[in-house]
């Protein structure tokens, strides 16, 4: 929920665990307390998306939830993070958009140990669109009211014995029918790609055909779908960047259009979750979508630079739900 920074401030000083995003300056103003927060300016609320800076928006954790550790991890310590992530728990991770962390964990994460048996979800901190380039993404520990756009902050809780953890993952997108496309590097940005066997390049490819942008790279892993987004084609240099990392050797295709974002996402989530105690949707479905104003599901958290379901995902819906065994 979007609240304002007396009512958050309230709920800090009464002793809850919060997970909260908004503008820096309105996060700078909190006083100290059990919470993580990460800057960015757009939600999906109650009544629908909605871009402000005059509000934090709240995730109020359960009070079943327990044991909860606070951290700040820099580059070289992100493959400490599920070992510290507690088995029978949760991990709410929150990064600064364009920072070294950013790339590092985008990259290595996937290989980092144990990473896929725990339940590590969260977000990429970013700004205003149109102060980008001009203020850099932050996230901030409230215990120790550290703010950081180098570092990562998480959050580790433990759940009691009879309940535990799960991720879900809302991914509109579908592999369309087009070419399989493989690339012998891996990284945000990519000069040529195999088709057919044959080496191309990936920006004449795309142009030569007419690529609408707005729809991902996407890979069958395994009956998982990943989206790799697109973040701007460089002509001269003939370049293709993106806002996650491809990996050499894994197949991809370009998506199937996406008629309507609403309806699809009304389509895609589940029925009965009743017990979300986090989630997040992606910047690029919000402004594709256009979904200032329109709601998607029951769904509510940061419109976020990149979601966090273990590894890091674009163009996903995120959330981490509670089961009782």
């Amino acid at each position: 929920m979007l609240l304002s920074v007396e009512k958050v401030a309230e709920k800090i000083k009464a002793g809850k665990t919060l997970y909260l995003a908004g503008d820096e300056e309105l996060l700078k103003a909190l006083p100290k307390g059990k919470w993580i927060g990460g800057t960015i300016p757009y939600f999906m609320d109650d009544y629908g998306g909605k871009s402000t800076s005059a509000e934090i928006f709240v995730t109020e954790q359960p009070d079943y939830v327990s044991g909860c550790t606070i951290k700040m991890y820099q580059a070289e310590e992100l493959e400490n993070i599920p070992e510290d992530s507690v088995e029978n728990g949760f991990t709410v991770l929150i990064i600064p958009a364009l920072s070294e962390v950013h790339i590092k964990y985008a990259n290595e994460a996937p290989e980092y140990e144990k990473i896929y048996d725990r339940q590590i979800i969260g977000w990429i901190s970013g700004v205003d669109l149109k102060d980008l380039g001009k203020v850099t993404p932050k996230v901030i520990n409230g215990e120790t009211g550290e703010i950081s756009d180098k570092k990562a902050v998480a959050l580790h809780a433990e759940l009691p014995l009879d309940m535990y953890a799960t991720i879900g993952i809302v991914n509109i997108f579908k592999q369309g029918n087009g070419d399989a496309i493989i690339f012998d590097n891996e990284g945000f940005s990519v000069i040529d790609c195999y088709i057919k066997g044959k080496k191309q390049n990936f920006c004449d490819y795309l142009l030569d055909n007419k690529t609408d942008l707005k729809n991902p790279l996407v890979a069958d892993y395994l009956g998982a779908l990943v989206n790799v987004s697109f973040q701007s084609i460089d002509e001269k240099n003939k370049t293709v960047n993106f806002y996650a990392p491809v990996f050499k050797g894994t197949e991809y295709k370009l998506a199937a259009p996406i008629e309507n974002y609403v309806t699809k996402f009304d389509e895609s989530i589940p029925k009965g979750l009743d017990r979300i105690v986090f989630s997040c949707n992606c910047i690029l479905n919000y402004l594709y979508g256009e979904l200032e104003g329109k709601k998607t599901g029951n769904i509510t958290g940061p419109i976020t630079f990149g979601e966090i379901a273990h590894q890091l995902l674009n163009q996903t819906l995120v959330y981490l739900n509670i089961h009782n065994r």
